[in-house]
């Protein structure tokens, strides 16, 4: 599933018409009879009860008025409201408002709240449309839009928003203010971020995407980035394996993690490795807890590193690892290591060294905390691919944000530690985001609420670092993890 922010959804519809020759109420009319379809095809007794078409005073109410048009001419009882007066239509919506109510549709006027009270109280509602805003709201819902959207919220009949939830933010799926909680959203040529990102995806309800006849060539002007991940893109990733293959044929990652109170991190990311199919796996951990580890998975290859109290000692550690890293295929460090300044002195050294070509580098969890501190710029000196898996709190850190801010923009907060750092990022969390090393953003579909639990994002280190070591690229091993 293709995804698009609303810079780009403008850019289609402009390409179409500038370009390709559509004229621009024709695909408004295609929006609009698409919307009326998916009412009578979902909700066919409901409006026996009547429809009530709430519309804003941009193109997204003169879709509106089309699938008003379009329901009444089919014989459904139809009521409108605008919100705000005719006069303040332009364009193609105002040619919609005009055809609707030249075939005899009746509109009420709700310019004030007073108005729009009024208009509700009389209605009678079987089913809602939501016609109020598109894609391209920025700002916070107010006044007697906001009204609208807490009535419509109120009514508790099905709703269909055309396009969007009103008071969804297109690009990053966030609640601006307020938002209309639709029963079914019809979006037209692709979906957009906000609707496949929390929280604007529980708003939308079921998510149908329309044809409208946006022109092909469009599109591939566009080229998109953005995409869904579903499980049928991940199947192609699945390659059996050769009968004539052996241990060494999948890749030998190394993992560097854990210390005093936290061995099982270490444990965790090299059982997520081992079972993501690496061919052989070297834990690099402290020595203390080295009988831990290396009793936990028997064919878990271990070696002890130089420590103080318990952790990882920089410098001794830096000259064990150099020896080590020789013929691994991939790298994965910071699980439970600690964010002391012998950490921080690996984890310098491991970004500047230790990543090449044929070994990737994926820091996760304290080797990020650390890296804030040193900058994650410095990962621009990498000589290797590197990924980055931060959970929000670690992100904050990285952008020198808060978690409200970085949850409030994943996508974007995904695109700018990417581009700080050159590295593919993978930000944890529901709906997970990822920004490959080619800077396709990909947003994962899959996921449930019991994966809320300790020793998770250890796991998917291992998981990418083994994946990674059996030579998949570093985008394809983000996406498939």
């Amino acid at each position: 599933m293709i995804l698009l922010t609303a810079a780009q959804s403008r850019e289609l519809d402009r390409i179409t018409q500038t370009k390709y020759g559509v004229d621009s109420y024709s695909l408004m009319t295609s929006a609009g009879n698409e919307v009326a379809r998916s009412i009578a095809r979902h909700w066919p007794n409901a409006m026996a009860d009547g429809v009530l078409v709430i519309a804003g005073k941009g193109n997204n109410g003169g879709d509106g008025f089309v699938a008003a048009r379009k329901l009444r001419d089919a014989g459904e009882p139809v009521r409108a409201v605008l919100l705000g007066s005719p006069a303040e239509l332009k364009g193609d919506a105002a040619r919609a408002y005009g055809e609707y109510v030249t075939n005899g549709g009746a509109v009420i006027e709700a310019a004030t709240e007073t108005a729009l009270a009024a208009a509700l109280d009389s209605a009678q509602t079987g089913v809602v449309v939501d016609a109020i805003f598109g894609t391209g709201l920025n700002a916070e819902v107010r006044g007697v839009t906001r009204n609208a959207v807490e009535a419509i919220n109120q009514l508790r009949v099905p709703i269909a928003a055309v396009d969007i939830a009103s008071g969804i933010n297109a690009d990053t799926g966030a609640v601006m203010g307020v938002a209309v909680r639709a029963t079914a959203t019809v979006t037209f040529g692709f979906a957009k971020f906000g609707h496949v990102s929390y929280p604007g995806m529980e708003f939308c309800g079921c998510l149908e995407i329309a044809d409208i006849g946006f022109a092909t060539g469009a599109i591939d002007e566009i080229a998109p980035r953005g995409r869904l991940i579903e499980r049928a893109d991940v199947d192609r990733l699945i390659r059996p394996r050769a009968s004539n293959t052996h241990k060494g044929t999948y890749g030998h990652p190394l993992i560097i993690a854990g210390g005093r109170g936290k061995s099982g991190a270490a444990v965790l990311a090299s059982r997520g490795a081992l079972r993501a199919g690496a061919g052989l796996l070297t834990a690099a951990v402290p020595e203390s807890i080295l009988a831990i580890v290396a009793s936990s998975q028997a064919e878990l290859m271990t070696e002890p590193m130089p420590e103080r109290d318990g952790h990882f000692d920089g410098g001794a550690t830096i000259e064990r690892l150099a020896q080590l890293i020789a013929g691994k295929s991939a790298i994965i460090a910071g699980p439970g290591m600690g964010t002391s300044d012998e950490v921080r002195e690996i984890v310098q050294w491991l970004s500047k060294t230790a990543a090449r070509p044929d070994c990737p580098l994926l820091l996760d969890a304290d080797a990020l905390n650390v890296l804030a501190v040193l900058g994650p710029e410095l990962l621009r000196e990498a000589g290797g691919p590197v990924v980055l898996t931060p959970h929000p709190g670690e992100m904050a850190r990285l952008l020198h944000s808060s978690v409200a801010a970085v949850n409030a923009d994943r996508i974007g907060s995904a695109q700018r530690l990417a581009e700080i750092t050159g590295a593919g990022v993978l930000l944890k969390g529901a709906r997970s985001v990822i920004v490959t090393p080619e800077r396709d953003v990909l947003v994962n579909s899959s996921g449930n609420p019991g994966m809320g639990s300790p020793g998770m994002g250890d796991v998917l280190s291992g998981i990418i670092g083994a994946l990674m070591g059996q030579r998949m690229p570093a985008g394809e091993a983000l996406e498939l993890g």
